[in-house]
C-alpha cells in the first residue's frame, strides 16, 4: 500500500502492458477488487486507488446526495483528480500509455463512467459493473472504437435497468464499442460478471495490442 501520487492506492505489477485500474464500490478500499483484477487478467499490471470521500465512515469517490442522487461538481472535480492521479501513475510505475482499462464496481464504475466522459484520454476501455449516468452530457467526447462493457441486474433496485440502458445510449451516441450484458440478479457482482468481464477482456487485448 502507498499514499503516494495523492491517493492511498496498491500497485501490483504484472507481466504484461495491459494496466487494470480498480475501482471499488461503496465502502470498499484498494484491497478490494485486487483478486478480480487478478482473476480476469493474470498478467496485467494492477493498479487500485481508495476513494478520498467518506460517507459515515465508508470510502466512496465522490459524494452522492441521497441514493443514486450524485453532487455534480464533487464528482467532476474528483473525476478530474482521479484522472489526475492516473497521469502521475503511469510515469511514477513506468506503464504502457494507451493501455490503462477501468474495472469499477458501483460507486467505482460510476465514477469510471464520468472519466470516460470527462478525461476519455485516460482509459483505453472500461468494464461498468452496475453504472448509471454519472451525469446528463450536454456533448460527449470523441470515443470512436472505444470498447466499454457494461454489466447490469435485471432486479437491481439501486440501478434500474432504464438507467443502464441510458448510460448505453450516451456511450453509443459518443462512438464507443458498447456491450451490454444484463444478469438476472441485483446489485451485486457474480461469478457469471466476472466471467463476462473476462471473455470482454480477452477479447479487446488484441486491439489494444496494435493500438
Amino acid at each position: 500500500m502507498s499514499e503516494n501520487l495523492g491517493f492511498v492506492h496498491r500497485f501490483i505489477p504484472g507481466k504484461g502492458p495491459l494496466t487494470l485500474l480498480l475501482l471499488h464500490g461503496t465502502g470498499g478500499d484498494e484491497n478490494d477488487l485486487v483478486g478480480l483484477g487478478r482473476a480476469l487478467d493474470r498478467d496485467a499490471n494492477l493498479l487500485s486507488p481508495r476513494g478520498k470521500v467518506l460517507e459515515n465512515g465508508m470510502p466512496r469517490f465522490f459524494r452522492r446526495l441521497a441514493m443514486g442522487f450524485f453532487d455534480v461538481e464533487d464528482l467532476v472535480a474528483r473525476t478530474h483528480e482521479l484522472a489526475g492521479f492516473v497521469d502521475k501513475a503511469v510515469k511514477a510505475y513506468s506503464l504502457h500509455n494507451g493501455h490503462m482499462v477501468a474495472i469499477g464496481y458501483s460507486n467505482g464504475a460510476n465514477i469510471a463512467a464520468s472519466m470516460l466522459l470527462l478525461r476519455p484520454e485516460v482509459l483505453s476501455g472500461a468494464a461498468l459493473l452496475h453504472a448509471m449516468p454519472p451525469f446528463q452530457p450536454e456533448s460527449v467526447p470523441d470515443l470512436s472504437g472505444k470498447p466499454v462493457l457494461l454489466t447490469a441486474g435485471r432486479h437491481d433496485s439501486m440501478v434500474p435497468g432504464d438507467r443502464a440502458e441510458q448510460l448505453a445510449q450516451i456511450y453509443r451516441r459518443a462512438g464507443a464499442q458498447v456491450t451490454l450484458e444484463w444478469m438476472p440478479g441485483s446489485h451485486e457482482l457474480t461469478q457469471r460478471e466476472v466471467q463476462a468481464a473476462t471473455a470482454w477482456l480477452d477479447g479487446i487485448q488484441e486491439k489494444l495490442a496494435t493500438s
